[in-house]
């Protein structure tokens, strides 16, 4: 069995390891390089893509505006999430399981179901084409995501501490914010990640309502080095190296947070 395990996670880090190490090595490499030995490592390497795409091609612009979306989104999300999750769990009797039950059926809705409905109002809104209908829309999509996993989070707190607060006089914000916010830490880092990655890596809706090239997300921007006869690869994995450094450094900064969050409540203390 252990044997066949560590046989399973080789084959496993394969599959990640090679495509990896193909599109990192891919972005020092000239487009002939990359097809005379895609497997192998650069011979000659250069940075000649990295130059086209942050100069050339203006991917730091693109990435300013990623980094606006993302750094305005998550945290509205997780303000509204918790404040929600709050209410579902301290509510009593059905009323907490009505509004977690609103936000869990936006979970079974395909967002592309709502495409259109959304792209008319937004229109008529004044907010398509623009950065603040993108950060609205990733709010409102990625909600009952983020409900639902901080819900079950605080499900889990003892009511012995919100009853400890209620007889020393703390109100419903004071207990949310000074009790349930700060025990609710691990859970918070960890859905913040997942926002953060959704947001980022959303082609979708950037495709949807954005024509500005002045407005585009990063993942719209590598639509660029894709052509309808030519994609000009070494351009596209530099692109996508560029993409991931951020996300990448995320987690490696939070990854402590990540994995107290994902394993927050499985132990009864």
């Amino acid at each position: 069995m252990k044997t066949g395990r560590r046989a399973l996670l080789g084959f496993y880090s394969l599959i990640v390891i090679v495509p990896l190490l193909v599109v990192v090595g891919g972005s020092f490499k000239t487009t002939q390089q990359l097809f005379d030995s895609p497997f192998g490592l650069p011979t000659h390497p250069t940075l000649d893509n990295y130059d086209t795409v942050l100069r050339q091609q203006n991917l730091l612009r693109v990435l300013g505006n990623s980094i606006t979306v993302v750094a305005v989104s998550v945290p509205v999300t997780l303000i509204l999430a918790s404040l929600t999750a709050y209410a579902a769990a301290r509510l009593p009797g059905w009323w907490g399981r009505v509004v977690f039950g609103i936000f869990a059926a936006g979970l079974a809705v395909p967002a592309q179901a709502m495409m259109i409905p959304q792209y008319v109002q937004f229109d008529r809104l004044g907010l398509r084409n623009s950065l603040t209908g993108l950060m609205l829309i990733n709010v409102v999509v990625t909600l009952p995501v983020a409900v639902f996993i901080l819900t079950g989070f605080m499900r889990t707190l003892p009511q012995e501490l919100y009853e400890a607060a209620e007889l020393d006089g703390a109100g419903a914000w004071t207990t949310f914010r000074k009790i349930a916010v700060p025990l609710s830490f691990p859970s918070l880092a960890a859905t913040s990640i997942f926002l953060v990655v959704m947001h980022w890596n959303d082609l979708l809706y950037p495709l949807l309502f954005i024509d500005d090239p002045a407005k585009r997300t990063l993942p719209l921007a590598l639509l660029d080095f894709q052509g309808e006869y030519l994609t000009d690869y070494p351009l596209l994995f530099t692109g996508v190296v560029v993409a991931s450094v951020p996300m990448v450094l995320a987690y490696a900064f939070l990854q402590r947070h990540f994995v107290a969050g994902i394993t927050a409540g499985s132990v009864k203390g």
